[in-house]
């Protein structure tokens, strides 16, 4: 359970202890609706079945971002279909799981449903958790480090106050739908360059990391955004992980209180 939550800035400091037989789990980059709801509605539903595996030892469940390939959310509309997986989801939350959700670079605008219907609490950066004695530096990876510039300059676009505002007035068939194809053929956004390893040298994700660590220690960085499922050792002490998808990888982080371990989801297209 999560013990404690401070804001500084826009980091969050939050600290939690797992109780005895449980566990935390991380996941990233559904990207659910994509390519299409036929071929999604396949991958939704393993993703269904690993939150009803791990429920039984769930201490808290962090979904780090890219749930949905688009997710526009007005201030009465949302966009239609997920229903298993939003379901699932307040089930879970509903049965006393803390979910923990980090916005992505495919669900900007995200605003307070996942709060005030699924009692998910939604993280807009990074933040700094304390599992224990493991200390996490956490987030979805988007616009971190000394690449990423053309994402950083739309991010900034995108998040602004007039732009919202000018997209509200949007009918919401128009937004999601130039949503949907800004996704697919904006490679700023879809990000169809990330998921090819660069090598440790040229990935920008371990260059943050490694900045990050002359400032202060942490243990653990977890991040999605690559696509790619990574455990990079930077030093003696400290690992960067990078969770993959459930897109071609079906790979998510489990930590048990004394290690971390990145594991492969045993997918069946058949159920």
């Amino acid at each position: 359970m999560q013990s404690g939550t401070l804001q500084t800035s826009n980091l969050y400091f939050c600290t939690m202890n797992i109780p005895k037989g449980k566990k935390v789990y991380f996941a990233s980059d559904n990207h659910l609706g994509a390519p299409n709801q036929e071929k999604s509605r396949l991958r939704e539903k393993q993703f269904v079945a690993w939150l009803d595996a791990i429920k039984k030892d769930a201490a808290a469940i962090y979904l780090m971002g890219d749930l949905f390939d688009v997710w526009i959310e007005y201030k009465r509309v949302i966009p239609k279909g997920f229903v298993r997986v939003l379901g699932k989801l307040a089930e879970l939350a509903d049965s006393g799981i803390p979910i923990y959700f980090f916005v992505g670079n495919h669900d900007l605008w995200m605003r307070d449903y996942f709060q005030r219907e699924l009692g998910i609490e939604v993280h807009h950066h990074p933040i700094d958790l304390s599992v224990g004695n493991a200390r996490f530096f956490v987030g979805h990876g988007d616009g971190l480090g000394p690449q990423d510039k053309g994402y950083k300059f739309m991010k900034k676009i995108f998040t602004n106050a007039l732009s919202k505002w000018l997209f509200r007035w949007l009918h919401p068939d128009w937004g999601v739908s130039l949503g949907q194809y800004m996704s697919q053929k904006n490679k700023l956004i879809s990000g169809a360059k990330d998921v090819k390893f660069m090598g440790e040298e040229k990935e920008w994700l371990v260059a943050y990391c490694k900045r990050k660590l002359k400032q202060e220690h942490f243990d653990y960085f977890i991040f999605g955004h690559r696509h790619l499922p990574l455990d990079i050792k930077l030093n003696e002490s400290a690992r960067y992980i990078n969770l993959g998808d459930w897109i071609t990888h079906f790979t998510y982080a489990v930590y048990d209180g004394r290690s971390l371990e990145l594991k492969k989801w045993k997918r069946n297209f058949n159920d």
